[in-house]
């Protein structure tokens, strides 16, 4: 995984994660390219979940194979300029993200990574997240409660995010990006 995108603690953790990938796997990752040629799956999550059923390998170990065996032509965790451009390809949901960036951009020390499924934002841990929804909206998770405004949700869906991001809100364009989203945009960031 690239350094690029990442905080420090990101960093410590996927360095770990692939020291690791032998022990606690019992294969080498040359060997788990291999293993990758049998996949009968074609989709990111489907082939963590063959990973999972098949050989035992959760979640972590399996996002650290894919990366090393995605095919080529497929934007990787090191061209995340390539992920954006591939998720956010809706120029309504890019307008929203953009508006976003914009109004939360005084909130310091934010670290923003760019993912194959959402945008994510961090400190030393990930605040919050978004990703497109269909017809040009945009959907952000937030680490804060639903109760601190009337405007979030519970997260009822189960996001690739993190857990941690228990809140949402569907924006439908980017005049939904005003001074509150702005305010709890913040409010996570001090929570993370």
């Amino acid at each position: 995984m690239p350094a690029a995108g990442l905080t420090e603690r990101q960093r410590k953790w996927f360095a770990s994660v692939q020291a690791s990938l032998e022990a606690g796997t019992g294969r080498s990752l040359a060997q788990w390219r291999e293993v990758m040629k049998g996949c009968p799956e074609t989709r990111h999550r489907a082939r963590l979940g063959w990973l999972k059923a098949e050989h035992g390998v959760g979640v972590n170990y399996g996002s650290t194979i894919l990366a090393a065996c995605a095919p080529d032509g497929e934007p990787g965790w090191d061209d995340p300029e390539a992920l954006r451009a591939a998720l956010w390809k809706d120029a309504g949901s890019l307008a929203i993200l953009d508006a976003v960036e914009r109004a939360t951009a005084g909130v310091g020390g934010v670290v923003p990574t760019q993912r194959k499924g959402y945008t994510a934002f961090s400190r030393a841990v990930q605040f919050a997240a978004m990703r497109p929804l269909k017809g040009g909206k945009a959907l952000l998770g937030l680490r804060l409660g639903p109760a601190a405004s009337p405007r979030l949700s519970p997260s009822v869906r189960r996001e690739s995010w993190s857990e941690r991001l228990i809140a949402v809100v569907e924006l439908s364009g980017p005049a939904d990006v005003d001074g509150e989203i702005a305010r709890l945009f913040a409010d996570a960031a001090e929570n993370g």
